[in-house]
């Protein structure tokens, strides 16, 4: 059961101005390593709850958001702080780097 909540083009601004650390994994039904970075995402949501963000973009539904971050491989997780860009991990990578990403900006 995924814990981490797709969000849409729409709801992204919003999320950015709201959330201090907001993490958004780039991802798409088809993408096989999109699937092995999955739990990683839920486990990051279940650890950093109340301190960071962590949600879900399919590229295929939302092409606005990844074009707008020039978003060409996936799985990608973005990581923002205050709204601004300041982590992108491109591909298959194991949790400890995601938390590091998110470690350093908290």
């Amino acid at each position: 059961m995924s814990t981490v909540a797709y969000i849409q083009d729409n709801e992204f601004e919003q999320l950015l101005k709201d959330e201090s650390i907001l993490v958004v994994d780039f991802t798409a039904t088809w993408c096989g390593p999109c699937k092995q970075v999955s739990p990683m995402m839920d486990q990051l949501a279940t650890d950093y709850d109340g301190r960071a963000k962590v949600t879900k973009v399919d590229v295929d539904k939302n092409k606005g958001i990844a074009k707008q971050f020039g978003i060409r491989s996936i799985p990608a997780v973005l990581v923002f702080k205050s709204g601004e860009l300041v982590e992108t991990l491109v591909g298959m990578s194991p949790y400890e780097k995601f938390t590091s990403a998110v470690d350093k900006h908290l």
